[in-house]
């Protein structure tokens, strides 16, 4: 009787050291990151693809949905990322996200990223803040995160979204995020930093169900340039130019062969066709210089001291917007033609590479490129998210 009090009390000794292991183990696993093999993502306001081009670089990463109400930019997305689902649609109907979360369960989603319209967050403008309905579509972006529950989600946008209505839009999606369980780290980086040859400083918002994930280090010591971007494209005159030609020099940067890649066609190169009197004052503009070089009279109605600007060789360009190819506009023209940068220049300035190609009217291919999130920061995003899961490109 004795004996069998024992092992009863042995088995049921045994029976509480095994659960109290178990749930060791169970803490232990959900600290550390789990294993994933691949990132599936839902890119959404996708544009034309900057976030996606960029973060397919990392073979652990591939866009299966994508979500934007611009057609022309819809076009573009598909035509050079055939392999994903991409979807034309308003994400506040209710019918197109009924769509989206389908489509992204049948595909197995498990990561999402993309950057809500960030006009109302901008430094340039109004800063509406709180009374621009645009700064809310956020709101909707966490809704599909509650829903489809990914392993990773980022937020890409302004900077002024950390600022704008004196932090309320960046507390509440921290708060937000932070009520739906996951991890967040956020901070801005500027492109310039991870090879883009452009000033383009963004807020980048890094969500994880695993534990915080920290934002990629710089991956460049020294800044590219104009110089290393461009100096290897035809010197087009306004009006000239093809969407499509042959290259007729020889690449000269380190950068201009990798953008080139397996490329044996330049797209998108077509200057603007300047009228004449933008053209004569462009003339008075020496190379490198801006509007200070200009008479009082033709400084025009413009308040910026950067319009009329020529861009520097041997520094980074300041940011890419979606009026670029207006001489008007900002520092957007040739370091010393008489024209602003190409759809192509721009395009490099952002670091797509050439095989990636625009489609559209020019005022479509402007709003696409301007819009665009670098795709080498993009690609640096996926590589820090891929080494803290343990991925390792070949």
């Amino acid at each position: 009787m004795l004996f069998s009090r024992k092992i009863v009390f042995l088995e049921e000794l045994f029976k509480r050291i095994l659960i109290k292991r178990k749930t060791i183990c169970d803490k232990e696993e959900n600290n550390m990151a789990p294993r994933i093999n691949e990132f599936r993502i839902l890119d959404l306001f996708c544009g034309a693809g900057g976030l996606s081009w960029g973060m397919h670089k990392n073979p652990y990463f591939k866009t299966m949905v994508a979500l934007d109400f611009d057609e022309k930019a819809v076009a573009t997305f598909k035509n050079n990322m055939p392999g994903s689902e991409v979807l034309v649609g308003d994400i506040t109907d209710a019918t197109v996200k009924e769509k989206v979360v389908s489509l992204s369960r049948k595909k197995c989603v498990n990561m999402i990223v993309g950057g809500p319209p960030c006009q109302g967050y901008s430094m340039k403008g109004k800063k509406l803040g709180l009374d621009d309905p645009r700064n809310f579509l956020f709101r909707e972006y966490l809704d599909l995160v509650e829903k489809l529950q990914p392993d990773v989600f980022v937020i890409e946008n302004v900077k002024g979204l950390l600022l704008s209505a004196n932090g309320w839009f960046k507390d509440e999606i921290v708060k937000a995020v932070k009520k739906l369980g996951y991890t967040i780290e956020f901070d801005i980086l500027n492109a310039a930093d991870f090879g883009v040859p452009q000033s383009r400083e963004r807020a980048i918002f890094i969500c994880s169900k695993h534990g915080a994930i920290s934002l990629p280090k710089p991956t460049v010591n020294k800044y590219v340039t104009v110089r290393d971007a461009i100096e290897d494209l035809a010197y087009l005159e306004s009006g000239q130019g093809a969407f499509e030609q042959d290259y007729i020099k020889e690449p000269k940067s380190e950068y201009q062969i990798k953008i080139r890649g397996k490329s044996t066609k330049l797209y998108n190169h077509k200057a603007s066709n300047h009228k004449q009197v933008a053209i004569d004052k462009l003339k008075l503009i020496p190379p490198e210089q801006g509007k200070e070089c200009l008479p009082e009279e033709l400084h025009g109605k413009q308040k910026f001291k950067t319009t009329w600007g020529r861009l520097k060789w041997d520094t980074v360009s300041p940011t890419i917007d979606t009026r670029f190819d207006a001489s008007s506009n900002g520092t957007n023209n040739h370091p010393f033609l008489n024209r602003a940068i190409t759809p192509r220049e721009a395009a490099r300035i952002q670091s797509f590479d050439d095989e990636f190609v625009f489609w559209g009217a020019k005022v479509h291919i402007r709003k696409q490129i301007g819009n665009a999130v670098p795709p080498l920061l993009a690609e640096a995003i996926a590589n820090r998210i891929a080494e803290y899961f343990g991925l390792k490109k070949e």
